[in-house]
C-alpha cells in the first residue's frame, strides 16, 4: 500500500502542490483514495505472502517432514484455503461497497477544493481552466493565496469559441460561506471582445469592443453545494456504482441506446425517402384466374418481339436529371447536395453520442465484471504462489519478492491493456475484465500439480530424454 501511495502521489500530484492545502486535506485526499488502490493490493499481498510463506517452509524443510508425517501438500493448504476463500468474499464486498463510496466522496473532494480555495484551481505561470474560463497569474499571495498578479483572462462563449481577451495587472478572489458566488474583482486592466454579427458585410470589418477599467468585477457561479469538502454531488459514473446498481443501469442504458439508433435510423430514413414500406398484398388474390392471365399477358410483352424501348428514353431512365431545364438541373444538383451534406454530419455527429453512450456502457460491464474477478483473483493467486513457494524452495524477500513482482507485472499490464481495449469496444468488456485472472487460471492449476506431484519448476531433464528417444527412433530407422 505504501509503494501505491506514492505512485498515486505522483499521479495526483498538480491537483495538490503549490496550492495552499492543509495537511487535513491532503490526508483525507489520501484516504479517500486508498480503498481505490485495493484491487492492486490485495491481489499483489496474496501472492507475495504466499510465495514467502510455503517458500520458507520449503527451505526449512517442513514440508519434508509433514510428508514423513503423511500430511500432503493439499491438506496442508486446507485452512489457508479456508481463509482465501474467505478473503475472497471479503475482498468482492470491499469492491462492492467500500470503494464506490470512497470514489464518491474521493471525486467531490477534488471537485469541491475549487470552492473551499478559490486560489486552489489557478496555478502559476500556467493557463487553468477555471469555471468556463482559461486564467493565468504570474503570482498568488495573501491569505488563501487570494490576491492575483498580472491576471490574464480567455473567456469562452457559448459555442466554446474565444471571444473575448481581459488583462488586469491586480486581482482579488472573494468567496462567501453564505454565497453560491465567487467574485473576481479585477484592478487597472485592459477588456477586448471580438463582436459577433449576423450580416455578412459587418462580418468583413472585424468588429470589435475594447474599454479600459480601473475596477472590473466578474461573478463566477459555481454549483451549488456546501463549503463541506466531503459533501455529495448527484454527479454518479460507473465506479462510484455497486453492483445491483450496475445492473439495473446497464439494462436501462443497453435499451436506450437501442432506442436511440431505431429513432435515428427512422428519421434518416424518412429524410432519404427511401426504403419505402410495400404495399401489403393479398394473398388470397394471387391464385386467382384474373392474376394468373394478368401475369401470363405481362410476360407476353415483355418476351415481344417488337416491343422497343427508345434509346433517348433509355438514357433518360440512366440520367432522371435529364428531363429538367438546364436552369431547373442546376438547383436540383445543388438541393440533393445540401441534402447529402446535411445527412452525413447528422450521421457523424450520431456517430460521435452513440460512440460516447456505448463507451458509458461498455465500461459499466467493466465495472461490474471486474468486483467478481477482483474475488476470484485472489484465490486464484493464491493458488499459483503457495505452489511456486513449495517448487522453489526460498524464503526470504529475495527470489520470492522477484518472482511475485514479475507475476504480478504481468497480471495487472495484462488487465489494464485489456481494460482499455473492452473501452473502446475493441473486445468484449466481459472478456477485458476476466482475462488476466483467466490467464493465471492455467498457470495455476499446472504450478499446484507439479507441487503435488514434488516435480521441479521446469523439468529439463524429462525433455532431453525426450529429445535423445527421438535421434534414438530416427538411428533405429535410418539402421533398418
Amino acid at each position: 500500500m505504501f509503494i501505491f501511495i506514492f505512485q498515486a502521489i505522483w499521479l495526483f500530484i498538480d491537483d495538490m502542490a503549490g496550492k495552499g492545502l492543509d495537511i487535513m486535506i491532503i490526508g483525507k485526499f489520501l484516504l479517500y483514495l486508498i480503498p481505490e488502490l485495493m484491487d492492486k493490493v490485495i491481489p499483489l499481498t496474496v501472492l507475495l505472502s504466499s510465495i514467502l510463506t510455503f517458500g520458507t517452509f520449503a527451505e526449512n524443510y517442513e514440508f519434508a517432514a509433514m510428508k514423513a508425517s503423511g500430511i500432503s501438500l493439499q491438506r496442508a493448504m486446507r485452512s489457508l484455503i479456508v481463509f482465501i476463500v474467505f478473503l475472497g468474499g471479503v475482498t468482492f464486498y470491499f469492491a462492492n461497497n467500500v470503494i464506490p463510496a470512497s470514489q464518491q466522496k474521493f471525486f467531490n473532494l477534488r471537485r469541491n477544493i475549487a470552492k473551499v480555495k478559490p486560489a486552489a484551481a489557478i496555478e502559476e505561470g500556467v493557463f487553468s481552466d477555471f469555471e468556463g474560463m482559461s486564467i493565468k497569474v504570474d503570482n498568488k499571495y495573501g491569505e488563501k493565496d487570494r490576491f492575483l498578479e498580472n491576471v490574464t483572462i480567455h473567456q469562452k462563449n457559448n459555442t466554446n469559441e474565444n471571444k473575448t481577451v481581459i488583462k488586469a495587472k491586480t486581482g482579488e478572489l472573494v468567496s462567501s460561506e453564505t454565497s453560491e458566488l465567487i467574485q473576481l474583482v479585477l484592478r487597472d486592466g485592459h477588456y477586448y471582445e471580438d463582436v459577433t454579427v449576423k450580416s455578412a458585410d459587418t462580418k468583413r470589418k472585424y468588429p470589435f469592443a475594447e474599454a479600459n477599467f480601473e475596477i472590473y468585477r466578474m461573478n463566477i457561479e459555481i454549483p451549488a453545494m456546501e463549503q463541506d469538502l466531503e459533501e455529495d454531488s448527484n454527479i454518479d459514473t460507473d465506479k462510484m456504482k455497486n453492483a445491483s446498481r450496475l445492473i439495473k443501469d446497464i439494462d436501462s442504458l443497453k435499451r436506450d441506446n437501442i432506442r436511440i439508433v431505431n429513432a435515428f435510423s427512422k428519421n434518416i430514413t424518412n429524410r432519404l425517402g427511401a426504403f419505402a414500406p410495400k404495399a401489403p398484398v393479398d394473398s388470397t388474390a394471387l391464385n386467382s384466374p384474373e392474376s394468373t392471365q394478368l401475369e401470363d399477358s405481362l410476360k407476353l410483352e415483355i418476351r415481344a418481339p417488337e416491343l422497343k424501348i427508345p434509346s433517348r428514353l433509355m438514357d433518360t431512365l440512366k440520367n432522371p436529371v435529364d428531363l429538367f431545364q438546364d436552369w431547373q438541373k442546376i438547383q436540383v444538383v445543388a438541393t440533393a447536395k445540401n441534402s447529402t451534406s446535411s445527412i452525413l454530419a447528422s450521421v457523424q455527429g450520431k456517430k460521435e453520442e452513440l460512440d460516447r453512450r456505448y463507451k458509458i456502457y461498455r465500461m459499466h460491464i467493466l465495472s461490474l465484471h471486474k468486483k467478481y474477478a477482483l474475488a476470484l483473483s485472489c484465490i486464484l493467486l493464491f493458488f499459483v504462489g503457495a505452489p511456486l513457494g513449495a517448487i522453489i524452495r526460498k524464503g526470504g524477500l529475495g527470489l520470492p519478492m522477484v518472482i511475485a513482482i514479475i507475476l504480478f507485472l504481468i497480471y495487472y499490464f495484462i488487465g489494464v491493456f485489456a481494460g482499455n481495449y473492452a473501452k473502446e469496444g475493441n473486445i468484449s468488456p466481459i472478456l477485458g475484465a476476466w482475462l488476466s485472472t483467466l490467464i493465471m487460471l492455467p498457470l495455476g492449476v499446472i504450478l499446484t500439480r507439479r507441487a503435488t506431484a514434488d516435480k521441479g519448476l521446469m523439468s529439463f531433464g524429462s525433455i532431453v530424454d525426450r529429445i535423445k528417444e527421438i535421434f534414438k527412433k530416427k538411428d533405429k530407422i535410418v539402421t533398418i
